[in-house]
Order: C-alpha cells, then structure tokens, then sequence
C-alpha cells in the first residue's frame, strides 16, 4: 500500500553525527550564516529564521564508514538567484571551499562539504514551467558561472549577513547499497513518483516537483547503514506531514504504533532512518 505523503512534500531537520561539536557548529554559523537555536550538551540545533534545519550529534572518537549507506547531501533551497549570490559572496568571503557549482537545468547548485565530509548543497529553483520538456522533467549538469551569479549579489547585503530566512530543505539525496529496493521503498511504499534516472541512480518526488529523494550508488556502498556511537554519518532525515491524522494513517501502512506529538521513526532498505512528524 502507499503512504500517504502529501502532494506539497516538505522536509523538517536533518540529523548528523559529527566528531567535534564546536568545530561543527562554527562552520555552519560562520561559513554557512545558520543560527544557533538550541544546545544542550552534546547536541546542537540551528536553522534560518527560527526555523530548525540541522540538529547535530557529538560522537568524539567516532568515524565514517566509507562501505555503509549514508547522506550523499543534503540540500538546502533560497527562494532566488540573488539569495544564492548572496551565499556565493558568504562562501568566499569566509574562504568556504566548494566541490563544485552545477547548472542542472531545473536549478543552479553550488556544493561543498562540512568539516566531517557531510555533503551540502545551496540551490535556488528555475521556474517550475521551464522544467518540462515532452510532459518529462529535464535535469543535466553543466558548469555554473559564477563570476556571471555574483553579479546578481544584492547591492545592499553584506558577507556577514545571515542565512536567507526563506531558506529550506529541498531535498534529499541518498547512497545506497541496492538500488531497485531503494527505489521500490521511495516509490512502491511511500507512494513518490520517479522523475528522472540516470546510471547508479533514481530521482524522486510528490507533485511534480523535479526531485524529493535522491538515491545512488555512485560510491560503491555495499551495506546498509547500522547506527551505532561510533559511527560518524546521517542519523535521520525529517518528513513533515500537515496533521496528526495523516501520520495515524502512515502509522497503519507500515503497521507501527504512533504515540501523540511523537515521531514515526522508519528505516529504509539501506538502513536509512526516516522522521515523519505532524503539528499536534
């Protein structure tokens, strides 16, 4: 049976373990112009405008396991181009490396990593209308200008200006270890619809947006993710659903129980932790 996911698809936080909680929580306030909500010992919460995006986990000592399922990135939406200029300029201005800038048709991206190799994406979304060509979404990958997306830097921002408070998590993108069950896990489960494939991987989504969830197997994964305090990666990703009674229905679907104002916690075939919560 599918789940019942909403059309208008929205992410809450996502969660990382991290090996040095300051040096983390410097980089995404400093580099990345996140806010400090919250932080409790070990543990830290920031986002943009009050808004949650990134919880993050201390395990000192702890380490990735480049064979294990895990994030690929995770990717955060500004509503336009000069917002992602304006990231562009942060980015420089604080010395911030980028592993690439992409045009891929559907958005312009630019990607980096956090200093326990977490993937990142900063994009801003083309118009919905310009996604399409023959009924199908159209995703490539070219090299962004840069010099040209600077040039649409708001006149009035500055570098230590905060993150964009429009800024959202877009979407998700995935390594997994066996991509026809990830696939029929997102699809056949969940109930999202595939929007584009390419070799090694499969795009996702609700609503005709161009893509939800991503999953690859680009890195050579060759087993699923298996929490533990040693373990540097994702720790789960969070699904926002509008009420209490379509988190009930998504509880019966995959047959769990669902306690009030607690979250739906379940695991893809990678191992991968998914959240579903609702406002009580």
């Amino acid at each position: 049976m599918n789940a019942r996911l909403p059309d208008d698809l929205r992410f809450g936080a996502i969660a990382l373990a991290v090996s040095d909680l300051e040096r983390s929580i410097d980089y995404y306030q400093r580099r990345l112009g996140m806010e400090l909500l919250a932080r409790d010992g070990s543990r830290a919460t920031l986002g943009a405008d009050g808004r949650r995006l990134l919880e993050l986990e201390e395990r000192r000592g702890a380490a990735r396991d480049p064979d294990a399922a895990d994030l690929f990135h995770f990717a955060l939406r500004v509503p336009s181009r000069p917002a992602l200029a304006r990231q562009l300029a942060r980015l420089m201005a604080t010395d911030t490396r980028l592993t690439g800038a992409s045009d891929h048709g559907v958005s312009e991206a630019l990607y980096l990593r956090d200093p326990d190799g977490h993937g990142i994406e900063f994009y801003r979304d083309r118009p919905r209308d310009t996604w399409y060509r023959d009924g199908r979404v159209h995703m490539g990958t070219t090299a962004l200008d840069l010099e040209k997306l600077l040039g649409e830097r708001p006149a009035s921002a500055g570098d230590e200006a905060a993150l964009d408070p429009g800024t959202v998590i877009g979407h998700v993108h995935l390594e997994t270890v066996d991509l026809g069950r990830a696939k029929a896990f997102y699809v056949d489960r969940l109930g999202l619809d595939v929007t584009a494939e390419r070799p090694g991987a499969t795009f996702m989504s609700k609503g005709g947006y161009h893509h939800h969830v991503a999953v690859n197997t680009w890195g050579g994964r060759t087993r699923p993710a298996q929490d533990d305090r040693g373990r540097i990666g994702m720790l789960w990703f969070e699904i926002e659903l509008p009420d209490p009674s379509g988190l009930a229905a998504l509880a019966v679907d995959f047959g769990a129980p669902v306690n009030a104002g607690q979250p739906l916690v379940v695991t893809d075939p990678n191992g991968l932790a998914i959240r579903f919560v609702a406002p009580e």
